[in-house]
């Protein structure tokens, strides 16, 4: 999965949703500390998150508190996507994304 100088922008989106996914699914994160863990712009997680149904991910914001940025970010289902390969491969998936 060597295509860290050859990936299109269209792959390097995709593979950003994947790796975005992954972090959700691995730890809890809202937007404030996905863009601290991945330094991406806040709009482009934004993007990203809302895209996820565009590959059959569904996740949801989870609110805890009465402000409307207080909650986090939950994976309910990966859709056709293999989560465990996103696992096993996102070292690779970071490299195509640097």
């Amino acid at each position: 999965m060597n295509q860290a100088s050859t990936a299109s922008k269209q792959q390097k989106a995709f593979y950003r949703k994947l790796f975005i996914a992954h972090q959700i699914d691995t730890e809890t994160h809202n937007l404030l500390s996905l863009h601290q863990l991945t330094n991406m712009p806040r709009r482009t997680l934004q993007d990203s998150i809302a895209a996820f149904s565009d590959l059959g991910i569904e996740c949801e914001f989870v609110q805890e508190g009465v402000r409307n940025n207080a909650g986090y970010y939950k994976i309910n289902d990966w859709g056709p996507i293999n989560s465990l390969w996103v696992n096993e491969y996102i070292d690779e998936i970071k490299l195509i994304l640097t």
